[in-house]
């Protein structure tokens, strides 16, 4: 068998994070009764992407994203608000969205049997595991192992370290990962030396110092690379 073990990322790879981000925002606004314009989400995702980039440099503490994001938003719309509190229900609202992305439940399903799963998450712990949990994905993985557990974040080479070690038997050449983040997921297995699949729906560009040992646009193409 080419692989043995597989490490899967979570947020748009397994489950459908775009869809639940947006559900989550608009129910915060409209319980704050203001309206969540084009605009305004854009304002959000420009601020929520770079504290998450900083978190993944190290720049940042995994809190300082929940506990910030609102206040820098509403900081920009000329509105004082608890950003902290704010944060927190958002927090809430996220843990409730579960949408699979595509048919991955049915494509983990298929792989349990021959392969030893696992999950790599920069998400909220408690967050995370709830939403598994209700995506009934959970029993499928053998372990999860959560950046904010961890005390390190993907791409950085101490959290796959970490998870190295408590993988039963590991093998580092029969390993791959798979996930939609060029710098965390690819990335950080190039770091770790280990396999990569890019899963790219969008066909975005790539960089240079970054190259991912396969690409797939849908995740069911992941069976043509594990043969």
């Amino acid at each position: 068998m080419k692989y043995k073990t597989l490490l899967f990322d979570v947020d748009d790879t397994l489950l459908d994070f775009r869809t639940t981000e947006k559900r989550a925002l608009y129910t915060l606004f409209s319980e704050e009764q203001l309206e969540l314009t084009k605009e305004i989400e854009q304002t959000y995702q420009a601020i929520n992407h770079q504290l998450w980039q900083d978190f993944e440099h190290g720049k940042v503490a995994k809190e300082t994203i929940s506990e910030t994001r609102f206040g820098l938003l509403f900081e920009q719309l000329g509105k004082k608000v608890d950003g902290k509190a704010l944060g927190a229900r958002y927090q809430k609202h996220l843990s409730d969205g579960h949408d699979l992305l595509g048919n991955s439940k049915k494509i983990l399903e298929k792989l349990q049997p021959d392969y030893d799963l696992y999950v790599v998450t920069n998400g909220i712990a408690v967050t995370q595991y709830k939403r598994l949990k209700d995506a009934d994905l959970y029993p499928l993985f053998q372990d999860i192992f959560v950046s904010e557990e961890i005390g390190y974040q993907k791409p950085m080479k101490e959290y796959f370290d970490y998870v190295f070690d408590r993988i039963p038997d590991f093998d580092k050449e029969k390993t791959v990962i798979i996930g939609d983040s060029l710098n965390s997921d690819i990335g950080g297995g190039q770091q770790a030396n280990i396999q990569t699949v890019w899963l790219n729906p969008t066909r975005q560009a790539g960089k240079q110092e970054i190259q991912p040992t396969y690409e797939i646009q849908q995740l069911d193409q992941l069976f043509s690379i594990l043969g």
